[in-house]
């Protein structure tokens, strides 16, 4: 029998190292759970803002109804305190029925609540009417104010805690109409500061409150 080689050849089988997973490199899933949710997208706002003019016009009236309680004397400082707050509402009250609660009307499904602040504006026209054909002093003056500071009071809650949020969410545009109300908030308040031209606003039907 032939000699068996004792030279044989040893075979190394070449390994390939395991591979190593990139260091700082994070698996899909990872980086899926750290992803952050994207920023929910907010109304355009500016100090213009429909909301943002109305609201402002609430703080300043309900400054002026504190400043009215804390008044203890009859005289011309209360009673040019009172025309002011009676401007001041009649103005605001003005550009939100020529404006604001139509342009409300047109995106609301229901307009209930608009048609609540038609019927507290008109409770309030009336208690201002009687304050400016009175003066301090006057049989029920003082509670004729309290009284309309609590209407004011209400319809601001209402406004604020119900409709505001409600047109928040339609694609009103708040900008441009606030744009619109803050014209017109001057062109009424430009009237009132100048008496020769209310009483020609008057004369020419030009209805201003």
């Amino acid at each position: 029998m032939p000699a068996k080689s004792t030279s044989t050849a040893t075979r190394r089988t070449a390994r390939t190292p395991p591979a190593t997973a990139t260091r700082g490199a994070r698996s899909p899933a990872a980086t899926a759970r750290r992803r952050k949710p994207a920023a929910r997208s907010r109304p355009r706002t500016s100090p213009n803002d429909a909301i943002a003019l109305l609201k402002e016009d609430h703080r300043s009236v309900a400054a002026m109804f504190l400043q009215f309680d804390r008044m203890k004397a009859d005289g011309s400082r209360k009673e040019a305190l009172v025309a002011k707050i009676c401007q001041e509402l009649t103005v605001h009250a003005r550009v939100e029925e020529e404006i604001f609660y139509p342009a409300a009307r047109s995106v609301l499904e229901n307009a209930a609540l608009i048609d609540e602040a038609d019927v507290e504006h008109a409770s309030a026209k009336a208690l201002i009417a009687e304050l400016r054909s009175a003066k301090p002093g006057d049989d029920h003056y003082d509670a004729k104010v309290k009284v309309l500071g609590e209407y004011v009071r209400h319809h601001v809650k209402e406004e604020q805690d119900e409709l505001f949020p409600k047109l928040r969410r339609t694609a009103l545009d708040m900008v441009v109409l606030g744009e619109r109300m803050a014209a017109r908030k001057h062109e009424l308040a430009a009237l009132f500061a100048n008496p020769a031209a209310t009483e020609d606003a008057m004369r020419r039907f030009i209805p201003i409150v």
